[in-house]
Order: C-alpha cells, then structure tokens, then sequence
C-alpha cells in the first residue's frame, strides 16, 4: 500500500485511487455529479476536476476495425494514444485463424456479438478490402462510417497501413464531434 505522510496525516494512495474509480464507475453509469458527490459525500466541483483530470477528449466514441494489416502494434499505439474507444485489428494469419478455429455457429455469434459491440461507437474507421468494406458497412448500420480501402478483394497479405493518414482521419472524426458535413473518407489504398 502506497503511504504518504501530510503532517500529521497519513495518506493512503491506493484508498485515493479505489475511490475515483468507484466515483468514475458511477458517473459512467449515468448518474449527474450532484448525485455522485452526495453518494460518495464529496463537493460537487471536486467531482468536476477529477473528469477535468483524467479527460483524454471530448468528442463522439470511435471504433476502428482492420483487416488485414501488417503494422497491427504500432495502429493500437495510434489508436491508444488518440483515446479511440474500440480497436479490433487482425492480421491475414489472424484473419484465417479466427474464422477457422470456430464452427458456423460460433463463428456467427462471435461475427454477431463483435458488430453488437462496434455499433455501440458514433464513428467506425473501417480499414479492409473494398468488397469487405461494403459488406461491414451493411452490417454495422452506424452513423457514420469511415471507409479505407486496403485494397481490392481478395487480400491474402498483410498491408502497412500508414500511420500519419489514420491519425489524420482519427483526428478529423474526433474534431467534428455531432456535427460537421459528414464522416471524412480515404478509399484509395493504404
């Protein structure tokens, strides 16, 4: 346990910590500051600061799916780094392996549960092929859908998404919150 002497206080880090995650869990479950300060008997304007504190953005959720991608790692980093709320990349071995691991109906479930889950998300960054980027597009029935366009269908390899173009297209999504003209698009290969 993390102990901080203040004076004549001792202060417990970990006490500090289990707190703001249990304040944090329940303002995400929808209750005001006012309700989560008289819960946890704190000052409205220090629930505030602590948002204020750990706020990573502001903005709509972001999804970004990919399919097949090479530089997989360094996308999570982008994408952690931005505050992008849903990531789910695979490689063409990944790819391979995760629809022939698992029977038709387990596939399906799983297909099912993950668009479930991406769908929860404002905007979805969709990196694939062009056929598989209409197919997800219908799938997912979101408000707004990023396409890029690895390349044509089939892809059988791998392919460097370039990091400078999806923080780009992260960065302009993230900026036009609600409103804006639309979602921005790049459809020509990576």
């Amino acid at each position: 346990m993390d102990l901080i002497r203040i004076g004549d206080k001792l202060i417990s880090l970990e006490k500090i910590h289990n707190m703001v995650a249990e304040i944090f869990e329940a303002r995400s479950k929808g209750l005001t500051q006012a309700e989560v300060s008289m819960q946890f008997g704190l000052d409205r304007t220090l629930v505030s600061r602590l948002e204020t504190l750990g706020e990573i953005r502001r903005g709509r959720s972001v999804a970004l799916v990919g399919f097949p991608v090479a530089n997989k790692a360094e996308l999570y980093e982008l994408a952690d780094r931005l505050g992008v709320d849903f990531v789910w990349l695979m490689t063409d071995g990944e790819r391979r392996e995760f629809a022939e691991s698992r029977t038709g109906v387990e596939l399906v479930n799983e297909i099912f549960e993950l668009a479930r889950q991406v769908r929860s998300h404002d905007t979805v960054i969709l990196m694939a092929s062009n056929t598989r980027i209409r197919l997800l597009t219908a799938l997912l029935d979101v408000d707004a859908v990023v396409p890029m366009i690895l390349g044509e269908t089939p892809l059988n390899r791998d392919i460097t998404v370039d990091v400078n173009v999806l923080e780009s297209i992260i960065k302009e999504v993230q900026s036009r919150g609600s409103g804006g003209s639309g979602p921005p698009s790049h459809t020509t290969p990576i």
